[in-house]
């Protein structure tokens, strides 16, 4: 059944709240915010839009489709006054548009889209048309598009993502709860050879007796189970199978890259380790004011909660991260002195183990949010099962109370 991306985007608004990492006893380090989300920043607004259709082997241009696309508007659908911005690659091999203008002018005007590689440019083009017909007055725009590749479960050379999935993506975007695993740009995505995906998270944190919030969103679609740590323990190490397999008797791709899957419940059997293939967008925001030059900083660091994860930045991944400050408005202005306040560096401190922390927390519950998924030539992607995770922990004495 084909889901027109209207359907899709109403679903993923309703559907059932589903677990989350602290959920399942995974213990993390500092205070979140009321959601644990990016959107827990006044004002900034999250959209999905989630295509889904197809089965059995890949036939290209008609599918199987596993993809979509992801919004995040930093001051929602209705205001476009810049925020300034500051971004960082990890390992380049990904593209995130517009971060040369960021990196000239320390200012990110309109939103931040994720989606898959072979999509970049129609989303690009569609959200300047967007922002023309909602009449947001700019003479020229350099959107920011960012990816990852999903061309293990989804027919990516069929160029399923068109212009009105992300127009419905950014329409749909709304404050409050953030849905998780796999929706939107990342519907096909895996990370550390399970199923990933979406992830959010937030940290409050207190300089100089102010307190402020910052919320990180991460698209995961990298990394190696060997090396897979959740809360410092190697829960890679500890469950072994459920890697990436083919669920089908048939006959195999000619370019098989994976096992057919084994008969028993536990998914398929270990095999030769693979490449680290993989990347991870990360898009950090805040309310706290930081200049740009600082918001680069900040966004350097989320590379260390990757780390924490047993992320390795591999040669063929693409790691590429993103930070904006919701704080002193108008300090875009064309004339006059625009007058900003931000955090001095001494007492940055408090940014930097926000941003780690929160990444660490997206990152795994996108793992723990994301359904076993089968796509194209029946390639199936476990879940992290929720009850080996907890076996795992409690083993390792590190299952919350």
């Amino acid at each position: 059944m084909m889901w027109s991306s209207f359907a899709l985007a109403v679903l993923a608004l309703q559907q059932p709240t589903k677990q989350r990492a602290r959920d399942l006893g995974v213990p993390f380090d500092g205070t979140p915010g009321p959601l644990n989300a990016i959107t827990d920043v006044a004002g900034v607004e999250v959209g999905q839009v989630t295509i889904i259709s197809g089965r059995g082997p890949l036939v290209v241009g008609q599918g199987p489709v596993r993809t979509g696309v992801t919004a995040i508007l930093p001051r929602g659908k209705t205001n476009g006054d810049p925020v300034m911005a500051g971004w960082f690659t990890e390992n380049g091999n990904g593209e995130m548009t517009g971060t040369t203008w960021i990196e000239e002018s320390g200012f990110l005007a309109g939103p931040v889209m994720i989606t898959n590689t072979h999509s970049v440019g129609v989303v690009r083009d569609a959200v300047i048309e967007w922002l023309v017909h909602k009449g947001f007055d700019f003479d020229w725009s350099l959107p920011i598009v960012a990816e990852t590749w999903d061309g293990s479960l989804n027919d990516i050379n069929g160029f399923h993502v068109t212009k009105q999935h992300a127009f419905t993506a950014l329409d749909s975007a709304r404050t409050g709860p953030v849905t998780e695993g796999n929706v939107g740009g990342g519907t096909g995505m895996i990370c550390h050879q399970f199923k990933g995906g979406i992830g959010t998270a937030s940290r409050r944190f207190t300089v100089e007796d102010k307190t402020y919030t910052l919320g990180v969103l991460v698209q995961c679609n990298y990394g190696i189970r060997r090396l897979l740590r959740i809360a410092g323990v190697p829960v890679g190490a500890e469950i072994t199978d459920l890697t990436p397999c083919y669920d089908t008797n048939g006959p195999l791709p000619t370019a098989e890259r994976f096992p057919r899957c084994s008969a028993g419940p536990s998914g398929s059997a270990p095999r030769g380790e693979p490449n680290e293939l993989g990347s991870i967008i990360v898009v950090i925001a805040t309310d706290a004011p930081l200049l740009p030059h600082q918001l680069k900083r900040v966004a350097k660091r989320a590379g260390m909660g990757i780390a924490k994860m047993g992320g390795i930045a591999g040669n063929s991944s693409g790691d590429i991260f993103v930070a904006f400050s919701t704080a002193n408005p108008n300090a875009a202005a064309t004339s006059g002195h625009p007058m900003v306040t931000f955090i001095p560096n001494e007492q940055i401190n408090a940014v930097f183990e926000a941003t780690v922390q929160a990444t660490e927390e997206s990152i795994v519950n996108a793992l723990v949010a994301a359904e076993t998924l089968t796509g194209i030539n029946d390639v199936r992607i476990s879940a992290l099962p929720h009850d080996r995770l907890r076996q795992v922990l409690q083993k390792y004495n590190r299952l919350a109370k």
